[in-house]
């Protein structure tokens, strides 16, 4: 299974990135469980987390093939060795990189890059990028989703994020393929019980 098939099915079974920044290692087993029952199949730990690779090698121990785990904040090729090195599949930055993105697609991993331009979108692509990710998409609309479509290959997924929440979600729903979401679902020390909860006012609000 090439990578973009890989995206695409997690994608399938749920358009949701869970991003948590600021999660602990001593707490990411619980929270991970509690988005994974809730239906979620991508889980993100930044690496301006603390101590983020542990966390990862984590969730990747605990969740095996239930979902896609890996990291946001990939911004050096050390970095992406590192990812790589913990078993992890996704490889999420916040900027076009053509080097940090052309090293996650060497390494096989699932390679999200942000981007907000046209020019942004095809320097990742060309660097190997699996999908994109409008970042911020709150200094955006779908309607620049729908535009940048009319000129992207049709296969690329392309994922909104940045301000999301359940209410705004339905008005992106048709723009793009998934969501990344940050601190509407996950603030560091929330409970696992209170993460699950809101992962599924999410998940409702996809319907």
């Amino acid at each position: 299974m090439n990578t973009r098939t890989e995206l695409r099915d997690a994608l399938t079974r749920c358009p949701l990135v869970a991003i948590l920044r600021g999660v602990t290692p001593a707490e990411v087993e619980a929270v991970g469980d509690a988005l994974v029952e809730a239906g979620f199949s991508m889980i993100e730990v930044p690496l301006n987390s603390p101590d983020p690779f542990d966390s990862i090698a984590r969730l990747v121990a605990r969740l095996g093939r239930r979902a896609l785990v890996g990291a946001g904040t990939v911004l050096t090729t050390d970095d992406v060795a590192r990812l790589a090195a913990t078993g992890a599949r996704l490889a999420i930055s916040p900027n076009t990189d053509p080097v940090v993105i052309a090293a996650s697609a060497a390494a096989g991993l699932i390679a999200l890059p942000g981007y907000f331009t046209p020019t942004e979108a095809f320097a990742a692509l060309a660097a190997g990028a699996t999908g994109l990710k409008l970042f911020p998409a709150e200094a955006g609309s779908p309607a620049v989703i729908r535009a940048h479509r009319a000129v992207l290959p049709r296969d690329v997924p392309i994922l909104a994020v940045g301000g999301m929440t359940p209410d705004t979600i339905p008005a992106w729903r048709d723009a793009c393929d998934g969501f990344g979401l940050g601190s509407a679902l996950y603030r560091p020390g929330q409970s696992a019980t209170a993460v699950g909860e809101q992962a599924r006012r999410f998940v409702a609000a996809l319907a």
